[in-house]
């Protein structure tokens, strides 16, 4: 396939101060001289920033790794991964095309695509939100047919459900990854035949999917602030140094149990729940009515970690999330340590409403 770059070019580019002072952190990574080494972990910062490469951004990286432009230009042109024309100011939708999602259904996908985006790929949607594109394998043939939006899988696609979650990124949300046909991970459609054991106690969502949902949105771009700074092969001397607190290191394995524990700062027995900074605590009740409560995990965002936080708040019955107020609201976001704002987020209230009205 021949890439060319897009007729239509910005007359400059420049990195974020942020960004730039990353860029100029990477290129410390290689001995002098080997500092073409870095071209590519720029241009993706560039492509990050601006959501495409541009002929502009291929001079500034080949100015700051002082490379001839053509060289740089080869690099770019020859690696899918750069977008060398503007993408949606959402999302790029990358419909794997392949050969387990192709039989699946990624036609329909790519139908899909053309009617709500644009008629052909690469080309800006009519309110400038999205791009689309068809690609060859991302590795998710069990849970074909599948797409990238952004960082994230979403898998085991139908028109419907591929359909509904365009409409839910164009509204400004950010819809939950993974499998949307109610799969777990790559299990059998069927169900588990094996290792049944851990189906009670497993979390929400499989590990990358609950990443994801605590990120919050996956689709945003890298700016350069969302983690300081860290150059650890450097002496200190140059201009990119380390944070005066290094991260702390990797924790050591741990079950599914003890992740989602670790996920959630659980109040010990007795323990008092400190007073919050602002909004009013709903009232609460000191055990379910009639010995029986409500399963709290069928509201969207809500798992088992979070359904035993919120009976240790003395909430056990979808309508007494449903007659939570402005104020009570805010006092729960602002006590689900780990999860904070995921009532509004989520929209637990008006979910609950349904819940307590028998619908589903």
């Amino acid at each position: 396939m021949l890439r060319r770059l897009h007729p239509e070019q910005p007359d400059s580019f420049a990195f974020t101060d942020a960004n730039r002072k990353w860029a100029e952190a990477q290129i410390t990574k290689y001995p002098e001289g080997r500092q073409a080494s870095a071209v590519i972990p720029l241009l993706w910062r560039a492509q990050e920033q601006e959501g495409w490469v541009s002929r502009a951004a291929i001079e500034h990286v080949a100015a700051m790794l002082n490379m001839a432009y053509i060289r740089v230009l080869e690099v770019a042109t020859f690696y899918f991964m750069f977008q060398l024309q503007p993408t949606g100011s959402i999302a790029n939708i990358q419909v794997c095309g392949t050969t387990s999602c192709m039989i699946c259904g990624a036609e329909d996908l790519i139908a899909v695509c053309k009617e709500k985006i644009a008629a052909k790929p690469h080309t800006l949607s009519a309110d400038g939100k999205f791009t689309w594109e068809e690609v060859e394998c991302l590795g998710a043939c069990a849970n074909a047919p599948m797409a990238q939006i952004g960082k994230d899988y979403y898998e085991d696609l139908t028109v419907e459900s591929f359909t509904e979650i365009l409409e839910t990124l164009s509204a400004g949300k950010v819809p939950v990854p993974g499998p949307q046909n109610g799969r777990y991970a790559a299990e059998p459609k069927s169900g588990l035949t094996s290792l049944k054991e851990y189906e009670a106690g497993r979390p929400q969502y499989n590990a990358s999917a609950q990443l994801a949902v605590d990120i919050g949105d996956t689709v945003q771009r890298i700016d350069g602030t969302e983690v300081p700074l860290v150059t650890p092969w450097l002496d200190g001397s140059d201009q990119a140094t380390p944070p005066a607190t290094p991260p702390e290191p990797a924790p050591a394995a741990m079950t599914r149990d003890e992740v989602a524990d670790e996920q959630i700062a659980r109040p010990e027995e007795g323990a008092v729940a400190p007073e919050p900074a602002s909004g009013q605590k709903p009232e609460g009740l000191a055990e379910a009515r009639g010995g029986a409560a409500d399963d709290l995990k069928k509201i969207k965002g809500v798992g088992p970690k979070l359904e035993k936080l919120l009976n240790s708040m003395g909430f056990y019955h979808f309508d007494q999330v449903a007659a939570w107020t402005a104020d009570e609201i805010a006092w729960v976001d602002d006590n689900l340590e780990g999860f904070k704002g995921r009532v509004t987020r989520d929209e637990w209230v008006a979910q609950a409403r349904k819940l307590a009205d028998g619908s589903e």
